[in-house]
């Protein structure tokens, strides 16, 4: 959630600035662009060097950068740049100058100048954060719509057991992670998305099987989760890693066992994607013993599978259902019928006619058509892209679901 963010840290002065440096080290782990402000009275704590090596970008705490050559650091664009704004550690003289719009320092001047959500992480001794005037200032500042992630109990600086410790460091990070992850359009939001081919087998070492990749099901599945959603990844024989460790993968081999996965999870979902291109038939008899070639021909003889997408659609209670269909003639008119048949809420058209759609590539060329029969068609894209349209209009189409 935090990759290629703008993160402005300001460091105020606390015994807790040194826990500055692994919040900055942890934030450049998760992928988050990095700038530091400090009050004068936090580089007693902890050194700019510090912080500046491990953002790799040079550390505020002036208006000017040097006496010498008197250049201007602009507050403005500073707090202009930022996405959120981080105040850990904020000392109770720090909150009292929030509070009341007190810009006598460079950090101050870039709080106030600052437009993106900002999250305070008080922390100072028991009876400093106990006081009234701490407690008022806390209120005041959540009402401007600052974010306070709450101070820890512990042991003190001073030698006293309360609150009033920063918070740890990979608990201010959850805490950042999961406030993005709430603004995002599918947050709360449980989807079940199959990905992949199923191989039928039929001996030990045979199988009847598709081209299909599972990229188009995986990037449905990076983005979903990208964009708030409890993603459940039922993935066929594939040779892709997860792309997100947040994301449940099982892993299926035949269209049954997709079958028997996907209807135990659908009672606890909210949305299923059916992105896995799932046998339409599979062998009557299947060998235990690899079969040996012999004169002549051989026929296999073929049983239909469960329809996995005609079954949930039957079951439907309150859940969207989206399909795939991969087409070579007639696209748009089969695709409508496929969603009546199997009671879908919207359909991702691809045909084998369009260069750059279909199986095993890295991009896609979609239409999306809804139960009405509206379509809307896209161009050729990358697959996380193509991904991206599909689950911005399942965003809209669950605003209207609900």
């Amino acid at each position: 959630m935090l990759k290629g963010k703008n993160v402005l840290l300001a460091v105020t002065g606390s015994i807790a600035a040194y826990k500055s440096a692994l919040i900055v080290r942890l934030l450049v782990k998760q992928g988050a662009n990095v700038k530091v402000v400090m009050t004068k009275s936090a580089i007693d704590f902890i050194a700019p060097l510090t912080l500046s090596t491990l953002s790799k970008n040079p550390v505020f705490s002036e208006f000017t950068s040097s006496k010498e050559d008197g250049t201007w650091n602009n507050h403005v664009e500073l707090g202009l740049w930022a996405d959120m704004m981080l105040v850990a550690p904020a000392t109770a003289n720090s909150l009292s100058k929030m509070a009341n719009g007190e810009a006598d320092n460079f950090l101050m001047a870039v709080y106030l100048s600052a437009k993106c959500p900002v999250f305070i992480a008080p922390a100072m001794d028991l009876d400093m954060y106990k006081h009234p005037t701490t407690k008022e200032n806390i209120t005041k500042l959540t009402s401007f719509g600052n974010l306070i992630i709450y101070p820890e109990s512990g042991e003190l600086a001073s030698g006293l057991e309360g609150e009033g410790r920063l918070a740890e460091p990979e608990n201010i990070i959850e805490y950042l992670t999961n406030h993005l992850q709430s603004q995002q359009p599918l947050f709360g939001k449980k989807i079940v998305v199959s990905a992949g081919p199923t191989h039928e087998a039929i001996d030990p070492v045979r199988f009847i099987g598709n081209c299909s990749s599972g990229k188009m099901g995986f990037a449905i599945a990076q983005k979903a989760s990208e964009m708030g959603a409890t993603v459940t990844l039922v993935a066929g024989p594939v040779s892709l890693s997860t792309p997100n460790p947040s994301i449940q993968r099982v892993d299926v081999v035949s269209a049954e066992d997709m079958f028997q996965e996907i209807t135990s999870l659908y009672s606890e979902v909210d949305v299923v994607i059916m992105a896995a291109a799932v046998a339409d038939y599979t062998p009557v008899t299947i060998s235990d013993k690899k079969i040996k070639k012999k004169e002549g021909d051989m026929s296999i003889e073929l049983k239909r599978t469960k329809d996995i997408l005609a079954y949930l659609g039957e079951n439907k209670t309150n859940q969207i259902l989206v399909g795939f269909a991969l087409e070579t003639d007639n696209e748009e008119e089969n695709a409508k019928g496929k969603i009546k048949r199997k009671n879908l809420d919207f359909i991702i058209l691809n045909s084998l006619q369009d260069k750059g759609a279909g199986f095993a590539g890295d991009t896609n060329k979609i239409s999306i058509i809804d139960k009405n029969n509206k379509i809307s068609k896209f161009e050729l894209k990358s697959k996380l892209e193509v991904a991206e349209d599909i689950l911005t209009h399942l965003s809209k189409a669950l605003t209207i679901h609900e």
